[in-house]
């Protein structure tokens, strides 16, 4: 149902009317417990959302735009196996990877025998790994492992792999190759020896263009170094296509199986999870998964108001649909989780950045925001500048840990002051009198402190959410990146999208396929537009004046 005749979207809209011109400062001053009425807490987890731009009344509202949705008819759907991704007739039950004992069905069968396999599977050929078993094909033990993948393949567990930096083995280092552009595999092949290099494929299909251009290059480099018969001592595959496997090299022992109810961008807990088991070892990915279940619980069981995915999911919308936000800046304060915006950017505008509902028919509002943002305090003296007087609203959301992960002495309590500070700052703002009454207490005169008054004043009135968790460690990650993917599926519901699908990115393939033989010179640019034939022709045949 287009979610703008919903009784209850329609009553947003006047609440938004409203509420328009009031500032945080003045919420803050009428409730001295706006803190504890807008905060969420779940096992060691604190979401703090008191500096956004809502009450009591709006809080409301959104739960029943929860309830309009019928976000706990899709949960069950869901969870029951049912095919939710309708465009391709396929279930969405990524949840599956991460549970840990019971049934899931899925068309009449229970998955979880097979997904207990592969993690067995993953066991024991870490152990091998680690163990120093596995043998490259000089007899050496593997100390470098570079994932070759894209998207899915490659943003999840490379992320994880820098997040959980304070539980690397110390004998593996783990690489990840993703471009096309061949820079990004060369810098990684100059860093890294043949004999004790593993590579680890990732590709569903095995057909991926970009991955399987770099795999291939790769294995020109080992065989060029080693020989023919090297191949299968350093490569091994995550795919589902064994006959592509075996033709590259690999022995069909050696793939790795995913299933297609995993979506590329929710693969991050299956087998595509592997360089990320070789960075940090198989009992710190059984904890990943235990934190991403946690989560999961959570999720399917609490009521809106206390459901932290759920709460994240009601304020982007209210931000988004009701304020005007088109943007929302990820600001995590932990140089350990600075991946964590890029990843986001793929699960939640690749999900959720749509415009046509579950009937087939155009939405008459905005889906997901642009997703932006830097660890901090990087991003401090970057783009904040923006965020504090640019004149735009944004949205930000921060996250930082209670403790650290790495203990260096004099760090994290300024990390924090600084986390907690900017939140305050974009909330309250600075007005002109302050500025210029605090100018002229530090003995400025009177001219110049109006003068200077106008530069230093800030708006403030910035909306922000803080989430603080006890540590980074490997269960607090899975949890808090099952906390995003259900974020996006409340969304999904609430907007009537298929969070599922990307036909964006397929049709990018498409053409891209198609223009390689004309790049080639082996196709005619006779079907081209102006523009990329000029791109073509430009390339092949450089302007006068240029340097090739």
């Amino acid at each position: 149902m287009n979610p703008l005749l919903r009784n209850a979207w329609q009553a947003l809209s006047r609440a938004a009317e409203s509420g328009r011109g009031v500032h945080l400062r003045d919420l803050f001053a009428a409730d001295s417990q706006r803190f504890s009425r807008f905060s969420v807490t779940w096992n060691d987890w604190l979401l703090d959302y008191s500096k956004q731009r809502v009450t009591q009344e709006t809080m409301a509202l959104l739960g029943g735009l929860w309830q309009a949705a019928d976000v706990p008819g899709w949960i069950a759907r869901m969870r029951a196996g049912e095919p939710i991704n309708h465009t391709e007739g396929r279930a969405a039950l990524h949840i599956a990877l991460r549970h840990p004992t019971g049934p899931i069905m899925h068309a009449g069968q229970d998955v979880m025998p097979a997904v207990h396999a592969e993690l067995d599977k993953m066991r024991r050929f870490a152990g091998e790994i680690h163990g120093r078993h596995w043998r490259g094909a000089t007899g050496e033990p593997i100390s470098d492992v570079v994932n070759i993948g894209i998207g899915g393949s490659d943003l999840g567990p490379r992320m994880a792999t820098q997040a959980l930096a304070a539980f690397r083995h110390p004998d593996i280092r783990v690489h990840y190759v993703a471009n096309l552009d061949g820079a990004d595999l060369a810098t990684v092949l100059a860093t890294v020896q043949p004999r004790t290099t593993l590579f680890v494929i990732a590709s569903k299909t095995f057909t991926t263009q970009e991955t399987m251009q770099n795999a291939a290059s790769a294995r020109h480099w080992l065989v060029h170094a080693l020989g023919e018969a090297a191949v299968a001592r350093h490569f091994v595959a995550v795919s589902t296509n064994l006959a592509e496997v075996a033709r590259f090299g690999i022995e069909p022992a050696n793939a790795f199986a995913f299933w297609d109810w995993v979506g590329g961008r929710y693969s991050l807990w299956s087998a595509i999870g592997l360089p990320l088991v070789l960075a940090v070892g198989f009992d710190n990915f059984r904890q990943l998964l235990a934190g991403a279940h946690a989560m999961d619980e959570h999720f399917f069981a609490a009521p809106p108001a206390q459901n932290l995915p759920g709460q994240l999911a009601l304020l982007e919308i209210w931000n988004s649909n009701f304020l005007g936000a088109d943007n929302r800046a990820v600001l995590p304060y932990s140089q350990s989780l600075g991946l964590l915006p890029r990843y986001l950017q793929q699960l939640e505008m690749e999900s959720n950045g749509k415009q046509i509902d579950r009937q087939g028919q155009a939405l008459d509002c905005a889906t997901a925001p642009v997703l932006w943002g830097e660890a901090g305090t990087n991003g401090q003296h970057a783009f904040y500048q923006l965020i504090h007087q640019g004149g735009r609203q944004v949205p930000c959301e921060f996250i930082a840990c209670r403790r650290p992960d790495f203990d260096l002495p004099g760090h994290h309590e300024k990390l924090l002051a600084n986390c907690f500070a900017q939140s305050e700052a974009l909330m309250r703002g600075k007005t002109l009198a302050e500025t210029t009454a605090a100018l002229a207490a530090s003995g400025m005169s009177a001219d110049q402190a109006a003068f200077l008054a106008p530069y230093r004043s800030f708006p403030g009135n910035q909306p922000s959410t803080t989430l603080l968790l006890p540590r980074l460690d490997p269960h607090n990650l899975g949890a808090l990146l099952a906390l995003y993917e259900h974020k996006v599926f409340v969304q999904s519901v609430i907007w009537d999208i298929n969070p599922f699908d990307q036909w964006g990115v397929e049709y990018g393939k498409q053409l891209a396929n198609r223009l390689l033989p004309v790049i080639l010179g082996t196709a005619s640019a006779d079907q081209l537009d102006s523009s990329t034939a000029g791109l073509v022709a430009a390339c092949r045949n450089p302007p006068r004046g240029g340097r090739d």
